[in-house]
């Protein structure tokens, strides 16, 4: 699936969660972005008060890189496998964080260098062996990108067959931040050596070399910031495609997505590149400590959360920000007004 009809936001029940905010015992606006939050959710919902996302669901997409060779991270690209198996059998902190949150975890094999065998709660989706070095060519074929966004679409559906009121996006690969500073350089016109971060924790000669192979990339590949599925091919990566397609596929369904760090805000920007009724859909849920995250949310028009100085990824921060989503929802639900109340506010 490439094509995604999105549903505009239902503005009617955007209009009536505001007002039904400023009847509630409190002052007006005192719950600041919390208020945000709920009319989006009525929006998205079509209903007033909408109701509460309880079924919570985070989909990991794995996937390896070809330019991960150069030494563009502390580790090698075989700790995106060993962390699939950590993924699994719960071991993971996007495991840890979930279960608090009450969200089931699906890791997705996108595009993992090795095979890996049937495991429960893995999806053996694999696009690819890894991408082919973006500093050299483009990271997969047109058709790849395609099969990728359709992975990350079938994965949703797959999802709403158990429930789902709102979703997470994580990721795991090797070097992935360097596809993704690609891809937002792109959309914001802002030069790599401005924009590139640490990622793992790089520096001296590793992160200068970081900058120039993305600097390389662009330049061999040339890609259209207007084609987000070429920009994808040419730059990008199976999981950070499959999570594009994710958010899309779920925008469709008019389930709420929670935007992780700065690989998924990454994907996210694709996203609206695509198809812009997305934005109304997604919600950043924390600010990563990647220095260019700032700048993707900026570009999305997206005001995170939390700012916990996080850069993991694999979607924690983005299922952190989940009970703040179930609370927006449970205010506007819960809450009562002043008439209810007997409060009388001259």
């Amino acid at each position: 699936m490439t094509h995604f009809e999105i549903p505009a936001l239902n503005e009617p029940a955007m209009a009536a969660a505001r007002v039904r905010h400023d009847q509630l015992t409190k002052p007006r606006g005192s719950l600041g972005r919390l208020e945000d939050v709920g009319v989006q959710l009525a929006g998205i919902t079509g209903k007033c008060p909408p109701p509460i996302p309880l079924r919570k669901a985070v989909l990991v997409f794995a996937g390896d890189h070809g330019v991960a060779a150069h030494g563009v991270s502390i580790a090698p690209s075989d700790v995106t496998r060993q962390m699939v198996f950590n993924f699994v059998s719960g071991g993971a902190a996007i495991n840890v964080i979930a279960r608090r949150a009450g969200a089931r975890v699906t890791v997705v094999d996108a595009g993992v260098m090795t095979e890996l065998p049937a495991l429960r709660h893995l999806v053996r989706g694999k696009v690819g062996p890894g991408t082919a070095d973006i500093s050299k060519g483009p990271a997969m074929t047109l058709a790849q990108a395609q099969s990728a966004v359709a992975l990350g679409a079938l994965c949703v559906e797959t999802e709403m067959e158990c429930g789902l009121d709102l979703l997470a996006c994580g990721e795991m690969g090797i070097g992935n931040t360097t596809p993704a500073t690609a891809l937002v350089s792109v959309l914001t016109g802002c030069p790599p050596r401005g924009i590139t971060g640490p990622g793992t924790g790089i520096s001296g000669e590793a992160l200068t070399r970081k900058i120039t192979l993305i600097e390389a990339a662009l330049a061999v590949n040339k890609p259209d910031p207007a084609d987000g599925l070429a920009l994808l091919a040419k730059v990008g990566g199976y999981e950070i495609a499959a999570m594009t397609g994710a958010m899309l596929r779920a925008a469709t369904l008019r389930v709420p997505v929670m935007v992780d760090g700065f690989i998924a805000t990454a994907a996210a920007m694709v996203a609206v590149v695509i198809n812009p009724a997305v934005k109304g859909y997604l919600i950043a849920g924390h600010r990563s400590a990647e220095p260019a995250h700032d700048l993707a949310l900026g570009w999305l028009g997206l005001k995170p959360l939390l700012d916990l100085g996080m850069r993991l990824g694999e979607g924690t921060g983005a299922v952190l920000a989940m009970a703040l989503v179930e609370s927006s929802a449970a205010v506007l639900q819960d809450m009562a007004t002043f008439a209810e109340a007997g409060v009388k506010v001259d």
